[in-house]
């Protein structure tokens, strides 16, 4: 019997889902237990992360209800560190390459998509840079360029951390293109949508699609839920 495992997450965050992903993806048992962003319950703090980020996860001792964690479970927090310990506690699951070399590879699509991706992306959303969206476009270029020719996954032939890693940036740029959800100034999301659309980004786009038209990914995503929250939070003054 596997030990407890219990993820402590929200569905608007994109951190939290890329925890949900690999835990689905690699059919990982597991209990899961909602946060609210802006109202998270005292335990919480108390007891699973004194510092309050969500996502969290407590693993092994006792089987207990999520709201009264155990003090034997190991508490572990950070989305990308969270995911490594999975990849690492559950080899079975395959989410991480046997091989060093292709390890390593995941680690650096990890790392170039949240040093290159991460930040023009949120600023893009928020418009705290005048030129925020074409810094965004240049960095959608420079993770096209680390995807194989065929992009059917960020590394290797399977699915991995590293695709897990980017589906909710992607998830989160279907809502601001589609929906043209942000600060930004209004029709810009349009605007980048119709952009992605050229043969330029033809593979971008292709993994892009392979990534959240997995059934896992449409089980965890909930599109009405997120942009609902992305539209309170990045609403336009």
């Amino acid at each position: 019997m596997s030990a407890q495992l219990t993820l402590y997450a929200s569905k608007a965050s994109p951190f939290s889902e890329k925890v949900e992903l690999a835990l689905r993806e690699g059919n990982i048992p597991h209990k899961y237990f909602e946060v609210e962003l802006f109202n998270k319950p005292a335990f919480f703090a108390d007891k699973v992360n004194l510092v309050g980020k969500v996502p969290a996860i407590t693993y092994g001792g006792p089987d207990v209800s999520p709201e009264d964690p155990s003090p034997l479970s190991a508490k572990l927090a950070e989305s990308n560190v969270i995911l490594e310990f999975i990849a690492d506690a559950y080899p079975e699951a395959n989410l991480m390459p046997t091989d060093p070399i292709e390890r390593a590879k995941v680690r650096f699509f990890i790392d170039a998509t949240n040093t290159t991706l991460n930040t023009p992306a949120f600023a893009w959303v928020r418009n705290s840079d005048p030129d925020a969206e074409e810094k965004l476009l240049k960095a959608i270029e420079v993770v096209q360029n680390l995807l194989p020719e065929n992009a059917k996954f960020a590394v290797g032939d399977s699915y991995t951390i590293a695709d897990a890693c980017i589906t909710p940036y992607f998830h989160r740029l279907l809502i601001n293109t589609k929906h043209d959800v942000g600060r930004f100034p209004e029709g810009s999301g349009t605007r980048v949508g119709e952009l992605l659309e050229a043969p330029k980004y033809a593979r971008f786009m292709a993994y892009l699609r392979a990534m959240v038209n997995r059934p896992v990914a449409k089980e965890v995503f909930n599109e009405e839920t997120v942009t609902a929250a992305w539209r309170k939070i990045f609403a336009r003054s």
